[in-house]
C-alpha cells in the first residue's frame, strides 16, 4: 500500500490491493458535524494543513464508495479512486463550513465531476459527441439495460433500442453504437482477487436505486462551489436576498449603517432581516443536501 507524499493519504497503487485499501481507509474515524466544522475552519483561516489532511482522510470511505458507482468501463479502479480523491481534495480546499451544509454533500460533486472527467477522457467520447445527451447516455446505459433486463452480451433488440432511446432522449444509432462501444463490462460476480476468497465485485454495491451513475455529465458544469446556495437564495424576497449576498456573499461586507441608510430602516431591523434570511437559506440548503445524500 503506497502513501500520497503530499499528506500520507493512503493510495491504491494496483487492483490487488483493493481489499486491504478499503481495510486501511476505514481507520479514518468520521467525523461529528462540529468537529467537521472546527477543522474546516482552522483550514480555511489558519491554513492548518493537519486539518485539511483529517477532512479528507475522513472522506476517503466516500471517494471508494462512489469509484465503485464506475466500474465496468474497462478502466482500473485504482486509478478510478486516485481521480476521485483528487476531486475530494479539491472539495477541502474550496469548502466554507459556514454554508451551512456537510463537505460530503459538497464533495461528493467534486469527486463525481473528477471521475467523470477522467472516464471520458479514457474513452476519448470526444470522437463520438459530447453533447449532454451522448454524456447522458454513456454513463446511464447500463443501468437503463439493467431495468429492461436487458442484461446479455451483443447487440440490443429492436424494442429495446426504441426504449432507450426514448428514455435517454438518443437516437438509435447511437444507443447500438454506445452499447457496443461498452460491450466489454466486466462481470459483477468477477473476483476481486485471484484467490477466490476477498469477495466479488458486486459486494461493494451500495445500491441499485438512483446512484452514482444517473449523475449526469452536464453536472460537470454545474457551479460546485455556490449551486446549493444559489438555488436556496430563491427563497428570499428582493430586500432580503440583497441584505444577506451585501452582508455574507460580498468580498467586502456592507456594513448595517450603510444598509440601514439605504432601506431607511434602523440597523437592528437590517440585523433582524439579515439573521431572518440566513435562518431561511440554511434551512433550504439543509433540505438540498439531505435530498442530495438520500438520491446518491
Amino acid at each position: 500500500m503506497a502513501k500520497d507524499s503530499s499528506g500520507n493519504v493512503p493510495v491504491l497503487s494496483s487492483e490487488g490491493g483493493l481489499s486491504r485499501y478499503l481495510n486501511e481507509i476505514r481507520r479514518f474515524p468520521m467525523l461529528e458535524p462540529q468537529e467537521e466544522y472546527m477543522l474546516a475552519k482552522r483550514y480555511t483561516d489558519y491554513g492548518d494543513k493537519n486539518a485539511a489532511h483529517k477532512l479528507v482522510t475522513s472522506h476517503l470511505r466516500l471517494v471508494a464508495k462512489i469509484a465503485m458507482g464506475y466500474r465496468g468501463y474497462g478502466l482500473p479502479v485504482s486509478e478510478v479512486v486516485s481521480e476521485g480523491n483528487v476531486g475530494l481534495m479539491q472539495a477541502v480546499k474550496r469548502f466554507d463550513a459556514d454554508k451551512g451544509f456537510r463537505l460530503a454533500t459538497y464533495a461528493m460533486w467534486w469527486i463525481r465531476a473528477s471521475i467523470q472527467e477522467y472516464i471520458l477522457r479514457s474513452w476519448s467520447l470526444v470522437k463520438m459527441g459530447t453533447t449532454a445527451n451522448q454524456k447522458r447516455l454513456f454513463f446511464n446505459l447500463r443501468k437503463v439495460k439493467g431495468q429492461i433486463q436487458a442484461l446479455e452480451d451483443g447487440d440490443l433488440k429492436p424494442d429495446q433500442v426504441d426504449y432507450i432511446a426514448e428514455k435517454l432522449g438518443v437516437s438509435n444509432e447511437e444507443v447500438i453504437s454506445m452499447n457496443r462501444r461498452l460491450s466489454g463490462d466486466a462481470s459483477l460476480n468477477a473476483p476481486l482477487k485471484a484467490d477466490g476468497e476477498s469477495g466479488q465485485w458486486q459486494d461493494w454495491l451500495v445500491d441499485d436505486s438512483d446512484s452514482q451513475e444517473t449523475v449526469l455529465a452536464d453536472k460537470e458544469e454545474y457551479d460546485h462551489r455556490m449551486g446549493l446556495l444559489t438555488n436556496a437564495l430563491d427563497v428570499l424576497n428582493d430586500r432580503e436576498r440583497r441584505i444577506f449576498e451585501a452582508r455574507r456573499l460580498a468580498e467586502k461586507p456592507a456594513t448595517l449603517e450603510e444598509l440601514s441608510e439605504e432601506f431607511n430602516v434602523s440597523r437592528e431591523r437590517i440585523r433582524q432581516i439579515e439573521v431572518r434570511a440566513f435562518e431561511k437559506v440554511q434551512k433550504e440548503v439543509q433540505d438540498a443536501a439531505a435530498k442530495a445524500l438520500e438520491d446518491a
